[in-house]
């Protein structure tokens, strides 16, 4: 009798019967390792991908954030100024001075009567041409319009003479030059075109 409760719990205990074919269930194993024992080993090489792919994100982040700031930043265009000095007439001598054309794209013009400025624009295309000292004019790199010592057109695709610009003498007897008043061709005898 006393087998009879021990085989009562046997059979209770006992896994359900599996169908033919099916995997039996194990337990888990416990990991043999723990903590950082279970990072793998790293080499130099990973070491040095690591680095590059932190280096690579940071960039990337760096330049969105400079764009960012970029995007809220003014856009604005810091020209010279259209009204300036260029010194007094007696510093002109006849003929054609060039010393301003990189700064303001500009010539000082003096010739027996008056002086004038001529602005360095081509009226081709709107290229700058150069003065020749040699050959007594303005040559335009572009498509090779050619002018006078006074602007005018004398040969290539250029349609008109260049413009002239304002230019007065100040109170303190300097040359004012005025590049946003100009004047064509057929108003080279308005006086704000030249100074006698």
């Amino acid at each position: 009798m006393p087998d009879a409760p021990s085989a009562d719990v046997a059979a209770r205990s006992a896994p359900p019967p599996r169908p033919p074919g099916a995997a039996a269930a194990r337990r888990p194993r416990p990991p043999r390792q723990r903590g950082t024992d279970l990072e793998p080993v790293r080499s130099k090489t990973h070491i040095r991908r690591r680095t590059l792919t932190w280096i690579g994100l940071n960039s990337m982040g760096a330049a969105a954030v400079l764009a960012l700031v970029r995007f809220f930043w003014p856009r604005a265009l810091f020209e010279p100024p259209t009204t300036f000095s260029v010194g007094y007439p007696g510093d002109y001598g006849f003929g054609v001075d060039s010393r301003w054309q990189a700064k303001y794209g500009i010539w000082v013009c003096r010739d027996a009567e008056k002086l004038y400025v001529i602005l360095a624009v081509c009226t081709h295309l709107g290229c700058t041409p150069d003065w020749l000292s040699s050959a007594n004019k303005f040559k335009c790199p572009c498509h090779g319009s050619g002018y006078d010592s006074e602007g005018v057109n004398f040969e290539g695709p250029a349609p008109r003479p260049m413009d002239r610009c304002k230019v007065w003498l100040a109170p303190d007897g300097q040359l004012m030059v005025d590049k946003l008043v100009l004047f064509s061709h057929d108003k080279w005898d308005d006086p704000d075109a030249y100074v006698a």
